[in-house]
């Protein structure tokens, strides 16, 4: 079982969360305006990296709050936890093949 450190709550088991996708995403300012292919870009298009991801959590079944995590997409290891609104904290480069 995976433990995710939620930053309000301590580490729990991933059970209690749900995932929210890739992390630090702006919503278009003018969203009217865009056309379909360009929502759809904004909708669908997520990165899919090999190594650290930033990436959104809700702390459902507990504190309820969204928080953003720092997880390496081979390992699985989550590498850091922080409340949203907050910079990403410095995190070790990955190099894989």
């Amino acid at each position: 079982m995976l433990l995710i450190p939620c930053p309000y709550c301590g580490n729990r088991e991933e059970v209690e969360f749900s995932y929210g996708g890739e992390a630090h995403i702006e919503r278009p300012k003018e969203p009217e305006r865009l056309s379909d292919a360009e929502w759809a870009d904004y909708l669908f298009m997520q990165t899919n990296p090999k190594g650290i991801f930033l990436e959104r959590w809700v702390h459902t079944h507990g504190c309820r709050r969204w928080f953003n995590a720092a997880r390496d997409t081979v390992s699985y290891q989550i590498l850091a936890s922080y409340p949203m609104g907050i910079t990403p904290p410095k995190l070790p480069k990955t190099t894989y093949l």
